[in-house]
């Protein structure tokens, strides 16, 4: 699918975290996390969900149906694994390990949206 694009956007996303809110104090790392998570958590998920099914050659009709039926779960399943792994990467890993930190843990969380993004 489009996991290609996906770790040029989200290290370019840390990098623009970082220039926001530049320290790594625990309120620093909440901070970040809260904007990771409140903000491009779900625009990210709301741009790969369409997308996925526009290359799986879904109509736009049956493209909007899917995505308004998976939109809510995946991004629930999102809040249970990423605030924990956020807050973690971005109190306790520099900024040029972030990525990789979060791609280890975005094997299991990629199986799941393909998983969702496949399901009829």
């Amino acid at each position: 699918t489009c996991h290609f694009c996906e770790g040029p956007v989200v290290g370019g996303w840390y990098k623009v975290l970082d220039r926001f809110i530049p320290g790594t104090t625990k309120v620093d790392a909440l901070k970040k996390m809260i904007l990771d998570q409140g903000a491009f958590a779900p625009c990210f998920l709301g741009c790969f969900l369409p997308l996925v099914g526009a290359l799986n050659g879904l109509s736009a009709k049956d493209n909007w149906a899917k995505l308004q039926r998976d939109y809510p779960d995946a991004l629930i399943t999102n809040y249970y694994l990423w605030p924990a792994v956020q807050l973690a990467n971005f109190y306790l890993v520099p900024l040029h390990y972030r990525l990789a930190v979060v791609q280890c843990v975005a094997v299991i969380w990629n199986s799941y949206l393909s998983w969702k993004a496949h399901r009829l």
